[in-house]
């Protein structure tokens, strides 16, 4: 069986602290404030009512998410990338990694995900994106994201240890579902997450209908 290198988030967790998001942004040094490989996600829902008696009730509440490139089974980036710059790497445990040689910075990728994972670097006008810290994987470490959260709300490893130690819930809002792409992002829901909605039809679709 080949390896297949995944995330687990767990969203009872997650405070939304973001210091994911800055361990990210300081290894990678990126300094573009629009730019970002790792995002948290804030939900929020409910309303509050006024009683006859004059007091209030209420039904609100929130969650955050914490997702960056799930580095899908079925890429949906790799799939419209007109030069080949996107590729999924077998040999790396599934990574889905941008080749900045042959980047031309087109944004078709940005279109496709559904996860919003690749993002433009306006200075040198190239894609990038969440390589899932590569470079330390090769020696034995984990994501800086991972390693830093202090809540471990993160995690990683293959599918198989993650779903061992974590099960899966599924995917949940604001993350589309699952089907399309095959994202490898396990998931541990909190009482408050609600159901990830449903795919509209994206650029891909329209790539491959002809009747489009």
């Amino acid at each position: 069986m080949k390896t297949q290198y995944a995330f687990h988030f767990d969203s009872s967790r997650c405070t939304g602290c973001k210091t994911c998001v800055i361990a990210c942004r300081d290894k990678n040094d990126i300094q573009d404030p629009k730019l970002a490989f790792r995002t948290v996600h804030e939900e929020t829902g409910g309303s509050w009512s006024r009683n006859e008696d004059g007091s209030w009730s209420q039904n609100v509440w929130a969650y955050f998410v914490s997702v960056s490139c799930n580095h899908c089974s079925e890429p949906a980036c790799v799939r419209v990338c007109p030069t080949g710059a996107h590729a999924r790497h077998e040999e790396l445990g599934g990574l889905v990694l941008i080749d900045r040689d042959v980047c031309i910075g087109c944004g078709a990728c940005a279109v496709a995900c559904p996860y919003e994972a690749p993002k433009l670097d306006r200075k040198a006008g190239k894609m990038r994106k969440c390589d899932m810290c590569v470079d330390r994987l090769a020696r034995k470490e984990l994501p800086v994201c991972v390693a830093a959260c202090p809540q471990r709300a993160l995690d990683f490893g293959t599918v198989e240890e993650l779903r061992k130690r974590h099960g899966d819930d599924g995917m949940i809002a604001p993350l589309a579902a699952g089907d399309y792409t095959k994202p490898n992002l396990l998931i541990t829901k909190c009482a408050q997450a609600q159901p990830a909605p449903e795919r509209t039809r994206s650029w891909p679709d329209f790539l491959n209908d002809k009747t489009a």
